[in-house]
């Protein structure tokens, strides 16, 4: 049999005897969504025309805070505080019910707050939590969605002998992606170990697929795609994805487009005012997205994407080993980029701390993710 450079890559194996199950038996509630993600940057105006050049609506605007939103009607995608530095501050998750937030606040030793006087559209509550990498975590229960906005259609397209659009042209206009959603967000932790089984056992997240470092699988995943487990309901692939790194910090954040023209088109324009695109476009393998990363004024990495995968409760986690290669079925090559590989100050600080830290990198584990970031 012809071997492929993706051979093996993709997670259909299942876990062995002994292995981590990706799920909690008890979690104290299940979140049904990512709800939006909070950032700070000293200026707003600057994030506002990114924003908006990236295909995000604004939902609403003061001096010192911008909410951003998709087409889609829900709450917001992300709000951006004025602050002195540019920094991630952390995610918020949706309960499914507001009975969730008193639950979680009883079993945290946590208080239900207003959401209202954090200035969030809509309203509702929140619980504020703190997770082991130490990102602010907030549950919340909106107090209603925003209404939705007109969307942008998909192409008619033809396929072989299934004629659908005759006598009309394809063109696509250059303009933003107008995004839909929130679809995920990646986080890089030192404790990565501890941290999954917090997401699992707190907020009752599940696992769809775990990475591996190549020859230290007995020492455990070191990457995990992890989806909210709302029963028969088919849910994105990953709401979160974690995996293990020298900082503790925001890799990107994923916002689902129309389809792939929409992507296209978007990135164009994107490029055309002189934005800088981190990697793509391809197709992912684990959640099979169509992808394409960018970089916003303040260095933070953004992707659009399309056509990812759906799963439901009944499906066990899946196992590979980690690896640039596996990252996607087709596409241009990762950068250097994207895999932030490209020695920096910061980077050797995080690497140093990590390793005479009490945490989960040692070198052994240092050597695995290098030689990963080179397969």
């Amino acid at each position: 049999m012809t071997r492929t450079a993706h051979q093996d890559l993709h997670s259909e194996q299942g876990a062995l005897r002994g292995e981590h199950p990706g799920r909690s038996r008890n979690p104290v509630i299940k979140v049904a969504d990512l709800a939006w993600l909070e950032f700070e940057k000293p200026d707003l105006d600057r994030a506002e025309v990114f924003a908006r050049d990236f295909g995000f609506g604004v939902a609403a605007r003061t001096e010192h805070e911008l909410w951003l939103r998709g087409t889609l009607a829900r709450s917001p995608c992300m709000v951006i505080r004025e602050g002195r530095t540019s920094r991630f501050v952390g995610p918020a998750f949706r309960a499914a019910e507001r009975a969730d937030l008193d639950r979680l606040a009883r079993a945290t030793g946590s208080d239900v707050r207003d959401l209202d006087r954090a200035g969030a559209p809509g309203g509702g509550s929140a619980v504020d939590l703190l997770d082991p990498s130490g990102f602010p975590v907030r549950v919340v229960h909106c107090g209603e969605d925003l209404p939705a906005l007109p969307e942008q259609a998909p192409l008619l397209l033809n396929f072989g002998t299934d004629h659908r659009r005759t006598n009309a042209t394809q063109r696509p206009p250059r303009e933003p992606s107008r995004i839909q959603r929130l679809g995920h967000v990646v986080l890089e932790t030192r404790v990565f170990g501890r941290a999954l089984d917090w997401y699992l056992d707190t907020l009752g997240m599940i696992v769809s697929d775990f990475l591996f470092l190549d020859g230290q699988r007995d020492r455990g995943p070191t990457m995990a795609f992890i989806r909210c487990d709302r029963g028969g309901l088919a849910v994105d692939h990953h709401t979160l994805a974690m995996h293990l790194g020298p900082g503790n910090g925001y890799v990107h954040s994923a916002y689902q487009v129309t389809d792939l023209d929409s992507m296209a088109a978007g990135g164009e324009y994107l490029n055309e005012l002189g934005y800088k695109r981190s990697w793509g476009i391809g197709r992912h393998i684990q959640g099979s997205q169509l992808f394409d990363y960018w970089r916003d004024p303040d260095r933070f990495m953004l992707e659009h994407f399309a056509d990812g995968d759906l799963f439901s409760c009944d499906l066990e986690p899946g196992w590979a080993p980690m690896s640039t290669s596996g990252l996607a079925q087709w596409g241009p090559p990762a950068t250097r980029d994207f895999l932030g590989a490209s020695p920096s100050p910061t980077r050797v600080r995080d690497v140093v701390q990590a390793l005479r830290g009490d945490n989960e990198m040692d070198p052994a584990r240092l050597l695995g993710l290098l030689k990963a970031v080179n397969s």
